[in-house]
């Protein structure tokens, strides 16, 4: 029978309690005290030693699992990881309690970034060493297809078919260095200069930017409960014939959120064909829902011979560092965005794009993805459990179903509350960074996957004391 983990809790501590267990963990790896595979209690056992509940125990092993400091091995136990590198403990540190007087730097709701701690970095290592060692790279083969390696591109087309329901000829797709360089060629193929596209607005700056460096016009149209409104899309087309395109992302609307229904989509591709318009979907999250299956995407039900840029993305998956995008689109728009694509970027990177069709075939990407949704959904809900407690009555939300973010309304204005907050230490992103030219909506979009269970309590505590007023 094993001896039972007697750990010394700092005393005082004022943030999660699983959060302290997990410090004190780290302290006895660190100080050596628990030894690279040394095999810790099970979670019942230690729970039962420190008077806790065993649901905290199990959150205080699932915080190191995520950062590195554990692992678990199926039907044996959870031991302490054997490949810990020196100086550990300077690079990835279980966060400390907040000092008020002293709040950590750095400390930012992104976007919707995922975390790259969570990269399968061993997996993409070895495949990526086979690409690069293999008869064809060796070689030194001349410049490849604009279009991407063909491998990836396979690859590709059957993963979209089993996880979306898309339907893809390798040939109709277009690998890309980022979503962004994608939006980009889309809009240049689609669209010629001085024409307009119609955005969500609120909606995604960085696609606006792509568009308009690509010559085009950018149209804003509401969004609401619902996602783009139809409504308001129509009046515009009957307003301006220069609409030619329409940008959405259905699946969790950018920023707010929100997922567009089977009527309203229904309805924008009728509209679309109606008005001969070229619709770009930008479904840059797709594998992270939460609750219930996965919205099927637009480019599964368009109609034949509408017009549709489908586009993606596997940073959102795996890193943003990783820059790998792609778009499946008809063939006279793909093959024009192929010869702007070799106009300006020859060809793609053809070792990561060879590694990342390895991880697909083999299912480590889908491994991953399904271990990124347990721990994303885990901060998801620990979000709103703390905004919940902290900030009920001066802001509210809607429990997302799926992505890596949540839409927070709030009363007064967004701006001053996200100086006061950067002020303190945590870095915001209000409403006036999603809009055209209406009023920008008084919320925030809380970009929590990039951060641990310890940043997220740290960030909803900065918050709370910033409350304008």
């Amino acid at each position: 029978m094993r001896e039972p983990l007697a750990l010394e809790m700092e005393p005082g501590h004022d943030g999660p309690l699983f959060l302290a267990i997990a410090e004190a963990i780290t302290r006895d790896i660190t100080r050596g005290r628990l030894k690279p595979g040394a095999r810790l209690p099970g979670t019942r056992a230690l729970a039962r030693e420190l008077g806790v509940h065993r649901n905290t125990v199990d959150a205080a092993y699932q915080e190191l699992l995520t950062q590195g400091w554990l692992q678990a091995e199926p039907a044996r136990g959870t031991y302490v990881a054997q490949d810990l590198p020196q100086g550990m403990m300077a690079r990835r540190p279980v966060p400390a309690p907040m000092d008020p007087e002293a709040p950590p730097a750095g400390l930012a709701f992104t976007d919707g970034a995922p975390d790259p701690k969570l990269v399968p970095d061993k997996a993409l290592a070895r495949a990526f060493r086979r690409a690069l060692l293999s008869p064809a790279f060796r070689a030194g083969a001349d410049y490849g297809d604009a279009r991407g390696t063909s491998s990836l591109r396979q690859a590709l087309a059957g993963y979209l078919a089993t996880d979306r329901g898309v339907l893809a000829e390798p040939s109709r797709l277009l690998i890309t260095r980022g979503s962004q360089m994608a939006l980009f060629l889309a809009v240049r193929a689609a669209l010629s200069p001085g024409e307009v596209i119609a955005v969500e607005e609120p909606g995604y700056p960085l696609a606006w930017e792509a568009f308009r460096a690509a010559g085009a016009e950018v149209r804003g149209v509401p969004v609401d409960g619902g996602g783009l409104r139809i409504d308001e899309l129509e009046a515009a087309l009957a307003r301006d014939p220069r609409i030619r395109a329409v940008y959405v992302t259905p699946h969790h609307q950018y920023p707010t959120t929100v997922t567009m229904g089977a009527a309203r989509r229904l309805q924008l591709l009728e509209l679309a064909q109606r008005y001969g318009l070229t619709l770009i979907e930008d479904d840059y999250d797709h594998e992270y829902r939460f609750e219930g299956r996965p919205v099927l995407p637009l480019a599964a039900r368009a109609p034949e011979g509408l017009p549709l840029i489908y586009v993606g993305s596997l940073s959102k998956l795996l890193s943003p560092g990783i820059r790998l995008g792609y778009a499946l689109a008809p063939e006279p728009l793909l093959t024009r965005m192929a010869e702007a694509r070799a106009a300006i970027d020859r060809q793609g990177d053809a070792p990561l794009e060879a590694a990342l069709a390895e991880l697909i075939r083999d299912g480590d990407l889908g491994r991953h993805a399904r271990k990124a949704r347990r721990v994303y959904r885990a901060r998801r809900d620990l979000l709103a459990a703390l905004l919940g407690e902290h900030l009920a009555g001066r802001a509210a939300f809607d429990l997302p179903a799926g992505g890596l973010a949540l839409w927070l309304r709030c009363e007064g204005s967004a701006e001053d509350w996200a100086e006061a907050a950067g002020q303190a230490g945590l870095a915001l992103l209000p409403g006036t960074r999603f809009v055209l030219k209406g009023p920008a909506p008084q919320a925030f979009r809380l970009g929590f996957a990039a951060l641990d269970e310890g940043q997220i309590a740290r960030a909803v505590e900065i918050l709370a004391r910033s409350v304008p007023g």
